[in-house]
């Protein structure tokens, strides 16, 4: 045996293809950030801990009573136990199309909605669709922890537009053309927001829809938060506003949020005919049909009126207004008023650095975590959302659960020193 032979092997930096246990595209992806906090928190009330969450993003409200007795009837027919169209049930797509028309004013064909298994699932088979590898998609900041996850498994690039507290958490018109490049091919354009509740006024919407029709650019918006908005805030669909951009624009929406459904997972997407056929290709390739029942309950909640979302934006407003008084009372922490969906976002910078509890939190992340340990209550930091310094605090949660959270939070974060 040579001196050569019997060295040991050097092994390679970079594993072959075969040794490889996880792809690079899913390997890269992040843990949804929002669900595992939720997670976390409902593990240590499980184990005994009274840990308060503020994590989560669904209504506490249960499903209206006449949805769920649609299910139950759906269940029994069995033309709902075998598989449906892939892009959704006649009806619903009839229906869907009808809501968005009483809703937003916004007229599409039902042969231009697709029914999809959530809104998530709306959002990456629309990016998909659209994109291809190297093409860049804005992406105003603080975002949804999904979005640009999405747009990396489709090929893409986000590129992110950070508006901040000072704003109101809106971007401009300015803003979004510095970001713009000869690559740029979607705006994705959320309002109401997840993470800030911050809402855009009828006119921003109209001023950033025209930008975009005028540079040629596709436009994604997410319309989930479409109902609730509070006090003087209006929501505006942009395709309604901007007609010329419809043959550019995708819409997302879902009956999660409006309808306390967030489990029931039924989704769509609204576009041009061509993009919707694309998209019920993939999905009829990777899902198939959304459940039938699942369906059957979505068709009674949109072809209905809006009296439940009605009772459970009253409640959101004076959970709202709570909470943004009770952390405006906390010294270091600045919280604007959010005009739409169920959160706060807050910004914590004034409390890194200082001393609490033995500990020096130096990040949003850190500081959430010693939250966790310490007052028991369970926030999402800024990181998350492409922002540090901040927390998001849902408030979708009973109001004397959310006055005892936030109290905990002003006993400890008042110690900082």
């Amino acid at each position: 045996m040579t001196a050569a032979s019997s060295s040991p092997a050097t092994p390679s930096s970079t594993p072959s293809p075969a040794a490889r246990r996880v792809s690079r595209r899913v390997g890269a992806i992040s843990e949804s950030a929002t669900l595992a906090v939720d997670a976390r928190a409902k593990a240590l009330k499980a184990a005994g801990r009274p840990v308060i969450g503020f994590g989560a993003g669904e209504p506490d409200f249960p499903t209206p009573d006449y949805v769920v007795e649609a299910a139950v009837r759906a269940a029994r027919e069995p033309r709902h136990h075998r598989y449906s169209p892939a892009a959704g049930l006649p009806e619903l797509r009839e229906a869907v199309a009808a809501k968005t028309l009483r809703d937003s004013g916004y007229e599409v064909a039902p042969s231009q909605v697709l029914v999809t298994n959530g809104g998530k699932q709306a959002i990456y088979e629309a990016f998909a669709t659209l994109l291809d590898p190297g093409d860049e998609v804005l992406v105003p900041t603080p975002y949804w922890t999904t979005y640009p996850e999405s747009i990396r498994l489709a090929g893409g690039v986000p590129v992110d537009v950070v508006a901040d507290e000072t704003s109101g958490y809106r971007v401009t018109v300015e803003q979004l053309e510095a970001a713009r490049t000869p690559r740029t091919k979607v705006l994705l354009f959320v309002s109401p927001s997840n993470p800030t509740g911050a809402v855009h006024t009828p006119a921003e919407v109209e001023e950033i829809g025209r930008w975009a029709a005028g540079h040629g650019l596709w436009v994604l918006t997410d319309e989930i938060y479409e109902h609730l908005v509070y006090g003087d805030a209006e929501f505006a669909s942009m395709p309604a506003r901007v007609p010329e951009l419809a043959e550019r624009c995708v819409v997302v929406n879902g009956v999660a949020k409006t309808y306390a459904m967030t489990g029931w997972r039924v989704g769509w997407l609204l576009g041009p005919q061509d993009v919707v056929k694309a998209a019920a290709n993939l999905q009829s390739h990777a899902t198939s049909n959304v459940a039938n029942v699942a369906q059957a309950a979505a068709l009674a909640a949109v072809g209905g009126d809006l009296s439940a979302v009605a009772a459970m934006r009253e409640a959101f407003d004076r959970r709202r207004r709570t909470i943004v008084r009770m952390l405006g009372e906390i010294d270091g922490v600045e919280c604007p008023t959010p005009d739409g969906a169920f959160y706060a976002y807050p910004s914590v910078k004034g409390l890194l650095g200082r001393e609490l509890r033995g500990r020096t939190p130096a990040t949003s992340a850190e500081l959430a975590a010693l939250v966790l340990d310490e007052a028991e209550v369970a926030v999402v930091p800024g990181e998350a959302f492409g922002t540090p310094g901040y927390l998001r605090l849902s408030y979708a949660l009973g109001d004397d659960d959310l006055v005892e959270g936030v109290t905990r939070l002003q006993r400890l974060l008042g110690e900082a020193r």
